[in-house]
């Protein structure tokens, strides 16, 4: 019995149980960022294979269903605040909100993950596990993709855009394909590790895994080149980060008429390529008209073009004698191109560098005829959306050129990962695609994903490349998200399935 000048230490028996709960978030969130590493320019593709192995270990540990949700929540958080990083400076105080906002994407899918696979795994609960899992996955990240939610970046399919024999899994699923395999592999592999698993259960855990590896590297070196009709050479103009707005347009010009005598069919410049109107500097169309004519090619140009009271991020193709087609950008950066809801956010403005000047949204896709050959253009953070480039494929574009600006980014994963994704647009398509930047990194794939042009982000100049036409349409073109259809089936019959036994129960 304790004396009265001894003091009792009461220990309350929840306090290990916070201290454990809080770990097990932050290890969540830190594996959530980690995987971050599988993309430029860590470039360890081998993590999209393995990286979400000890989450789901983490998943099916946590103390209850809720919980799960929370960790899912923490591991999309650090995932997606490290994927943005970039974007620190320019959002401040909103940038944990961001994370937070698209980390709870994956809180179903840690929900799932511990519900399906806590405790001593059953052959029906691995079944469904193995099904089901990877059908959220890519349902989550084709939610996030909707453009008014600004998260496309980062799907886990894109990790595998420089890995040929898996790349070309996208030709007949698109990234979705590749997201759902890589997926699929994860959780096989961490089922395979759950302690106390059965050895039949383990090993047929571990050869899903393996054959689902096996199975995409057999198809893809299997796979048929892509029949080539011919080339379109193509340049492109990086000068690289110059501010004022007369001596980026003398810069690019400069370098244009550098070309002369390389022949190219068509000269891209970056997005904001000529960053004032053209409808008050008819010096500055004049100039380039001038530039096309010592080439003997269009320049496709990019600019603000005001139209009445309206603003469009305009591709601006220029001839020598004059500009000949345009084509308006239809996905627009939120915050960045324009304030959603801005009567209810305009406020955000004074915290954030979001837009001052609202630009509309142009509503067509365009083809431009060069030389004979169907030019499919799109606008920087279009390049992100595999619709848009199907869509452009379907229609008969022949290539894609994508006018990019990341200036604001300069020095950070963002370039890079920019430009590894036209490796898996061009695979999806089965078009050759050019990213022209600003100030890099500018990047150029064959219709297989094999690259043909890496212009760094400390390299300004004209290069030329020559992009190999394709004929023929890829499964992914003709039959188009099927991938996320078939995951949304899967998921509902499973749903089904679930309702109708408790029932029956």
């Amino acid at each position: 019995m304790a004396s009265s000048g001894e003091r009792c230490l009461h220990v309350r028996p929840g306090g290990d149980q916070g201290l454990r709960r809080w770990g097990l978030r932050l290890l969540a969130a830190g594996i959530g960022a980690l995987l971050t590493l599988a993309f430029p320019a860590a470039g360890a593709w081998w993590l999209g294979f393995v990286g979400l192995v000890p989450l789901v270990l983490v998943l099916r540990a946590a103390p209850s269903d809720r919980e799960g949700l929370w960790l899912g929540l923490a591991a999309g958080a650090g995932f997606f605040a490290a994927i943005y990083h970039w974007l620190l400076p320019f959002v401040g105080v909103f940038a944990l909100l961001f994370a937070v906002l698209l980390g709870l994407s994956w809180a179903p899918w840690g929900w799932l993950a511990r519900r399906l696979l806590h405790g001593r795994l059953s052959a029906g609960r691995l079944a469904v596990a193995l099904a089901v899992l990877p059908s959220v996955w890519v349902l989550t990240e084709y939610a996030r993709s909707w453009d008014r939610l600004a998260g496309p970046w980062g799907l886990l399919g894109t990790s595998q855009w420089n890995v040929q024999p898996v790349l070309a899994l996208a030709a007949l699923g698109g990234v979705w394909g590749l997201s759902f395999m890589l997926a699929l592999v994860n959780v096989a592999l961490a089922a395979a590790l759950v302690p106390g698993t059965v050895r039949r259960l383990r090993t047929a855990a571990l050869g899903v895994a393996v054959a689902a590896v096996a199975g995409t590297l057999v198809a893809g070196m299997l796979r048929p080149e892509p029949e080539i009709t011919g080339t379109l050479r193509v340049a492109g103009v990086q000068p690289g980060v110059i501010e004022d707005a007369d001596d980026r347009v003398a810069a690019q010009v400069d370098l244009t008429e550098e070309l002369t005598g390389e022949q190219p069919a068509l000269v891209v410049w970056g997005q904001l390529s000529v960053p004032v109107d053209p409808a008050s500097r008819p010096d500055v169309i004049a100039a380039i008209e001038r530039a096309a004519g010592e080439v003997g090619a269009g320049v496709l140009v990019n600019v603000d073009e005001r139209m009445d009271t309206e603003v469009f991020r305009t591709a601006l193709l220029v001839e020598p004698d004059g500009p000949a087609a345009r084509y308006q950008k239809t996905r627009l950066v939120p915050f960045g191109e324009y304030v959603p809801l801005r009567s209810l956010l305009e406020w955000v403005t004074g915290f954030t560098e979001a837009a001052d000047v609202e630009i509309q949204r142009g509503d067509q896709e365009v083809l431009l005829d060069v030389d004979g050959v169907l030019v499919g253009p799109l606008i920087s953070y279009e390049s992100m959306f595999p619709d848009l480039r199907r869509r452009l494929a379907a229609d008969g574009a022949q290539v894609t050129v994508v006018q990019g600006s990341t200036t604001s980014f300069q020095g950070t994963w963002a370039q890079p990962q920019q430009a590894s994704v036209e490796a898996v647009r061009a695979v999806e398509s089965g078009r050759s695609a050019l990213l022209a930047q600003l100030s890099g990194v500018s990047s150029a794939f064959d219709p297989a994903g094999r690259e043909l042009r890496w212009v760094g982000a400390d390299e300004t100049g004209a290069y030329v490349v020559d992009l190999p036409l394709a004929g023929g349409i890829t499964p992914f073109t003709r039959y188009g998200d099927w991938v996320p259809a078939a995951a949304a089936v899967i998921v509902a019959g499973a749903l089904v399935t679930h309702v109708l036994v408790r029932w029956l129960a």
